[in-house]
């Protein structure tokens, strides 16, 4: 019997607040910057793409694709499912041979202010933690990822926005924009106390404050680039049969694998 994964999101309440997002209309200034760097990544290759579709999913999580692409994207949606190696999958089977897959997606130190800020909060007036802030999976962890799926020439790499707001009330509504906020199967469905809330915005404004009294919010978004394989692609290397180094090839600073290279970051003030 195969392990069903864990339900991590509530699908219902995702569906929910994207459309409540679409009413709104207000400004996805990330989606648009996600959308813009998965354009910068395209128009670096030299090749056209026929075929192509942004990745839909049905309730259980399923592909739906009318035929084999040759490119396939997702912008800002991966890291709200349930079975993120199971869809990898299926993104690199509906694919032609030699055709790509681009994807944005909300990893790495997402939020991070937000998360400890609410989770200080819990402990000081309630005593315990509870689940307020989706998990966000690590940059090396997704590139890992796209390997296990089958994809060829996988490349994982993150950019950091620092966003800067006026007060919490203002990063929420961004966060309602988008479609963004809490859908955790296992949130509160309770209002939240405004004891609560207050020692949130306390310990916020304490330890992720700037001198002129605007509040520091991280986003981090990770591009995943794969192929479906092909024989015509580049294939690596035997270890050790290298005669130069790629750092010095490239005139860049070489790397161990457990490092990661630092991402650009953006900071823009909102309101």
């Amino acid at each position: 019997m195969v392990e069903e994964p864990p339900r991590i999101f509530d699908a219902k309440a995702i569906v929910l607040h994207r459309a409540r997002a679409a009413r709104i209309a207000g400004d996805t200034f990330l989606v648009r910057e996600a959308a813009d760097g998965l354009a910068a990544r395209l128009a670096g290759i030299a090749r056209d793409f026929p075929r192509r579709m942004e990745l839909v999913l049905d309730d259980a999580e399923r592909l739906v694709t009318p035929e084999p692409l040759d490119l396939l994207t997702s912008v800002l949606s991966l890291h709200a499912v349930n079975d993120l190696p199971g869809v990898l999958i299926q993104a690199r089977r509906a694919l032609r041979p030699d055709g790509l897959f681009l994807a944005a997606l909300f990893g790495g130190e997402t939020l991070t202010e937000m998360r400890q800020s609410l989770a200080a909060a819990e402990l000081e007036t309630a005593g315990g933690v509870s689940p307020r802030v989706a998990p966000f999976a690590d940059v090396r962890e997704l590139g890992g990822l796209l390997q296990r799926a089958g994809f060829a020439l996988p490349v994982a790499d993150v950019e950091r926005t620092v966003a800067r707001y006026g007060d919490v009330f203002s990063l929420v509504r961004d966060l309602r924009a988008m479609g963004e906020t809490n859908a955790l199967t296992e949130r509160s469905h309770r209002p939240m106390r405004r004891g609560l809330l207050a020692a949130a915005m306390a310990h916020y404004a304490a330890n992720f404050s700037d001198a002129d009294g605007k509040l520091r919010a991280t986003f981090d978004i990770v591009y995943l680039t794969g192929w479906a394989p092909h024989e015509s692609q580049q294939q690596p290397l035997t270890p050790g049969s290298a005669r130069t180094r790629l750092a010095a090839a490239l005139g860049t600073t070489e790397r161990s694998a457990g490092e990661s290279a630092p991402g650009l970051q953006r900071t823009p003030i909102r309101d």
